[in-house]
């Protein structure tokens, strides 16, 4: 099991200009040849690449299933692209693009997804092309003037609004943890953000599985670790054992003091912990 690097880069322009994509649907075409991004210092010659970006979803959609597959198997489930469940509003158009589910089969119901994944990923690295099938690596994403995966900001708000849509559809969606799979670092402006998401429940993470997306200095996670660079393959399965063993509930309320101290009372004449938890859960929801 390999995380992503620049050889996962080059894979997948290989396959794409093997199998059904042009150069031009891959690379800007610049005057001194193909590049996968518009080097810094040098002119976009008003191009704009939109063509790639279904392309490399397709491939890390896949990527990350073949990734998290044997992980799966070891905690006794199974890995999915593209699963609808119409309790958490996935329908067939906005479904989960990855999941852990005890079922093998893409349509599901809520209580059989034990995680539910969203994957922003995308060339990170640059590289430039000649034909007939010369792929070379010129520099990595402070080199370039992209902002890839989970640098972008529009990248970061739709997985962050695609959650919060999965979250508040009904009771359905407080057992199940969400992550966000990404392949590059956060921009220091989403540190705060990215660990309230997490300590509030939310969502329960954003992983980079690029352990080295460059040489400098990076973001490689944050304080609470609502973002954090995954570096090895014990440490992504160790994550996601703990998702899958650990019995959580989200809870969201905007209540007053009064209300809420009386909430407390009540659950706090249960026998035990989880009882009173239980009890906490049922009238906060209430």
């Amino acid at each position: 099991m390999v995380l992503w690097n620049n050889h996962a880069e080059i894979q997948f322009f290989t396959e794409a200009l093997k199998n059904f994509a042009s150069p031009e649907q891959l690379f800007y075409n610049l005057h001194d040849g193909y590049f996968a991004y518009i080097p810094k210092g040098k002119d976009a010659e008003n191009q704009t690449l939109q063509s790639r970006n279904s392309l490399i979803g397709q491939f890390t959609e896949k990527w990350c299933k073949m990734l998290l597959e044997p992980i799966a198997q070891k905690l006794g489930l199974y890995v999915l692209n593209n699963v609808v469940c119409e309790e958490l509003g996935l329908s067939r158009q906005t479904s989960a693009d990855l999941a852990f589910c005890t079922t093998n089969q893409i349509q599901q119901q809520a209580e059989n997804i034990k995680i539910f994944f969203e994957i922003k990923m995308s060339v990170v690295s640059n590289y430039k092309f000649t034909a007939p099938n010369n792929i070379v690596f010129v520099g990595d994403y402070k080199q370039h003037k992209g902002n890839p995966s989970l640098l972008r900001s529009d990248s970061m708000l739709k997985a962050i609004g695609k959650s919060i849509n999965v979250r508040v559809s009904g009771i359905s969606s407080t057992k199940i943890p969400i992550v966000i799979l990404g392949n590059s670092p956060i921009t220091s402006n989403y540190i705060r953000k990215v660990d309230f998401l997490k300590t509030s429940g939310v969502i329960q993470g954003f992983w980079s599985l690029n352990p080295q997306p460059t040489d400098t200095e990076f973001v490689k996670d944050t304080p609470h670790l609502g973002f954090q660079t995954i570096i090895d393959e014990n440490k992504l399965f160790e994550n996601c054992q703990e998702l899958i063993q650990t019995d959580m509930n989200y809870f969201s309320s905007m209540i007053s003091k009064a209300k809420l101290g009386e909430i407390i009372k009540i659950a706090s004449q249960e026998k035990d912990d989880t009882a009173k938890a239980e009890k906490f859960l049922t009238l906060i929801h209430n």
